[in-house]
């Protein structure tokens, strides 16, 4: 009997070292899933910033090209608008030339027949 009693004591014991290795074992597990966590939640802000910033770079791009073609256009409206003025100063002089020529003929004419 007493020998009964002894195994059932000793296999106590060895129950408890089990527990208290299987509690260590599953401190251990979370343990390691927080830390596998905590990597992968890093990870992800990471791409998250690069994500952003590559945005932040493909809007930049985008607003300066708009505003590469606004100023482009800008210029050509300047430069039509100074050939159209080219144009229409042309066409003065070419006017104020032929009254010119008219005048002097006039004249000419005024003094042939004096």
């Amino acid at each position: 009997k007493r020998l009964e009693r002894n195994v059932g004591r000793r296999d106590e014991g060895r129950n408890e070292e089990r527990k208290k290795e299987r509690k260590k074992e599953r401190k251990n597990e979370r343990k390691k899933e927080r830390k596998k966590e905590r990597k992968v939640k890093e990870e992800r802000k990471k791409e998250r910033k690069v994500k952003k910033e590559k945005e932040r770079k493909k809007k930049r791009k985008k607003e300066r090209k708009k505003e590469r073609k606004k100023e482009r256009k800008k210029e050509m409206k300047k430069e039509r608008k100074k050939e159209r003025k080219k144009q229409t100063n042309k066409q003065t002089n070419k006017q104020t030339n032929k009254q010119r020529k008219v005048k002097k003929e006039r004249k000419k004419q005024r003094k042939k027949e004096k």
